[in-house]
């Protein structure tokens, strides 16, 4: 129930919510905003704030009276200034692009006391996909994060309630993995050896594109990944791309392999003179590679794959001949193990067939011995 006089009232989650008119120049008109907290004392001391007549004049500026008036739009530039001096400039493109694309033209008007879940939910568009909107909550509690330390304030972070849960990615069955592999030892190419390489390895595509033969230690069968290749959006351009060369996706991801006999003979036979092991002077362009695959799947009677589905087949196939997780998950560049057991790891139905059989099995000795 609304306080009399004060336009304060309790909401049904419990909080208090204030509301308090400011002149929006954009629309030429008196608009109502709201500032929240968990007790009642707060949000009127809050509203208090708002009164000055310096308020109004300040709203979007960091010298205003009250952070909370402070609009979101001003925090993210702020927040994207810091990632620029501090981070790769490929997360600065890719985060500037999340913003400029998504965030600011929904959200940048809005002040930083209003940022809630329901809102979000309300202005991001249905029709993008999980992948998407993952990134949009995760710039978004970046700049919240951001904004809480900048301004002193208490801003809880959004919880990702409009993102469904990761979708299983299937990994190739062990009949598609034969035919794929009769289909890339017939007539080798640099493509075809490029996805066998992916197959015994788990590389992701862009470490793949970018591997140099001085990545390669022949003599002791082991190869280091180093950096990584991705097409990014030119600065400040969002229809020109371009192939960005950077270091690996994380410092878990600077890692060492060790590669099979057939793997380095595989390797061996193709080492020329040229930098790239499969982009010769230049790393090679994931499309090209990820056009390459679908190719190679039609000509082998396989249905259409994502090229990432054989990082999904090397892991899994390594579960199943009983590698440990702890090894994988370093061989696979991850931070966590459980990372490689939620996202990389699904048993085969022949798998699961075969644990059944044997719990069957068990049955059948019980079953047995108390006849």
């Amino acid at each position: 129930m609304a306080r009399h006089g004060e336009n304060i009232r309790k909401r049904k989650d419990g909080r208090w919510e204030g509301r308090f008119p400011v002149y929006d120049e954009e629309k030429g008109k008196k608009v109502y905003h709201s500032v929240y907290a968990q007790t009642y004392e707060e949000v009127r001391r809050r509203l208090a704030a708002q009164k000055s007549p310096l308020a109004d004049a300040a709203l979007g500026t960091e010298d205003s009276i009250c952070p909370y008036n402070i609009r979101l739009s001003v925090a993210a530039e702020g927040w994207l200034e810091e990632i620029k001096r501090n981070r790769k400039s490929s997360t600065y493109i890719k985060y500037s692009a999340v913003y400029s694309n998504h965030i600011k033209p929904a959200l940048g008007h809005v002040v930083l006391s209003e940022i809630t879940d329901m809102l979000v939910d309300e202005k991001i568009p249905d029709h993008l996909s999980d992948s998407v909107r993952k990134s949009i909550y995760c710039v978004l509690n970046q700049i919240l994060k951001y904004a809480s330390k900048k301004y002193s304030l208490s801003t809880p972070m959004l919880k990702k309630t409009s993102v469904s849960r990761n979708k299983t990615v299937r990994t190739l069955t062990q009949t598609e993995q034969k035919k794929l592999i009769c289909a890339l030892y017939q007539q080798m190419d640099f493509f075809k050896r490029a996805v066998l390489v992916c197959l015994f390895t788990g590389l992701r595509l862009g470490e793949l594109c970018a591997l140099k033969w001085s990545d390669i230690d022949f003599e002791n069968g082991v190869l280091t990944v180093n950096r990584t290749v991705q097409r990014l959006y030119a600065e400040g351009n969002k229809t020109m791309t371009m192939l960005v060369e950077t270091a690996p996706k994380s410092e878990y991801s600077r890692r060492e392999i060790p590669l099979p006999d057939s793997v380095l003979r595989l390797l061996s036979d193709s080492e020329n003179n040229k930098e790239y092991v499969f982009g010769g002077n230049r790393p090679l362009e994931p499309r090209t590679l990820q056009y390459q695959f679908k190719k190679i799947l039609k000509d082998a009677d396989l249905p259409d794959k994502n090229f990432h589905i054989l990082r999904h087949t090397f892991s899994t196939n390594c579960i199943e001949g009983g590698t440990d997780v702890k090894s994988l998950s370093e061989m696979l560049g991850h931070s966590d193990v459980q990372i490689t057991l939620n996202r990389y790891v699904h048993p085969s139905m022949d798998t699961k067939r075969q644990y059944m059989e044997g719990l069957s099995m068990f049955y059948g000795q019980i079953s047995g011995q108390a006849d």
